[in-house]
């Protein structure tokens, strides 16, 4: 269970893609060869078959395109803030999009300045590991994300959620999209991870952060739920941050193309009049 809530909390979520120049560099590609035959040899040597054409491939071989994080922040009177950052914030900006720069921003600018509490799902064994090995490829210095994934889980107030609602066993495995929606919180929706190198490849990397985005509220809403039953907010006070994000997702909305969070507040509507919970607005 949640032990604490600390006073800057971020619950946050990364998307990434195969690493082209791994490939190449790897498997002793020609530069002749074209980014979508590089990716087709990087799933052959990964065990790609006819059913399973694009298996999960090491972190390490792979690029990180998007992190997304919803940061609450407690100031000293007690008041809470709540905010959704992305990075890139501007991704139709192809410099913006370069992995050295989206985790300078995160692990250097970020999390190496605020030391806040970390949430994630599965975040332990995967987002946290891929920033650890992408900032070692890239040369990063941030001692930070090197501590927090050495660090013994008992001895961490980061919080994998996954660690907390699964167990060991086929049997008691949980992925996010089934503790979000059995919760009546919205899981996945119209994308999902495998969706991403494809919308990269298109150019749809606005997609992806929305994307992105969606997952760290989900992460977000999931983390309120674990403190609840964890004991650390009441069911008053848990509604009242529910409201609270649900008010942060209205006032997204209406940024510059933020009405795809439309989707995302009818889903969360949805699944709180299918469980009979009472409604936000």
């Amino acid at each position: 269970m949640i032990k604490s809530i600390a006073d800057e909390v971020w619950a946050f979520d990364c998307e990434w893609i195969p690493d082209v120049r791994a490939g190449r560099m790897l498997y002793h590609l020609p530069a002749s060869l074209s980014d979508q035959e590089v990716l087709r040899v990087m799933w052959e040597q990964a065990g790609a078959t006819a059913e399973t054409p694009q298996p999960f491939l090491k972190t390490v071989l792979c690029r990180v395109v998007s992190i997304a994080t919803v940061i609450r922040r407690t100031a000293k009177n007690g008041d809470v803030h709540l905010f959704l950052h992305a990075i890139p914030d501007q991704p139709e900006d192809v410099e913006q999009c370069e992995e050295p720069l989206i985790l300078r921003r995160f692990l250097v600018e970020g999390l190496a300045k605020n030391h806040p509490q970390l949430v994630g799902y599965n975040s332990r064994n995967a987002d946290m590991r891929i920033l650890l090995q992408r900032a070692f490829i890239n040369g990063l210095d941030c001692r930070e994300i090197s501590d927090r994934v050495q660090a013994k889980p008992w001895e961490s107030r980061d919080i994998d959620l996954m660690d907390l609602v699964a167990g060991y066993g086929r049997g008691y495995s949980v992925a996010l999209n089934e503790a979000a929606t059995l919760c009546g919180i919205p899981g996945k929706l119209d994308t999902t991870g495998d969706d991403v190198c494809g919308l990269w490849y298109m150019g749809k990397r606005r997609e992806i952060v929305q994307y992105n985005c969606c997952d760290a509220l989900t992460t977000y809403l999931v983390w309120l739920r674990m403190a609840h039953v964890s004991g650390l907010m009441s069911l008053e006070t848990y509604r009242l941050e529910e409201r609270r994000l649900y008010q942060l997702i209205l006032r997204e909305r209406e940024k510059p193309f933020g009405d795809y969070l439309q989707r995302y507040l009818a889903a969360w509507c949805e699944l709180r009049q299918a469980l009979d919970l009472p409604q936000l607005d």
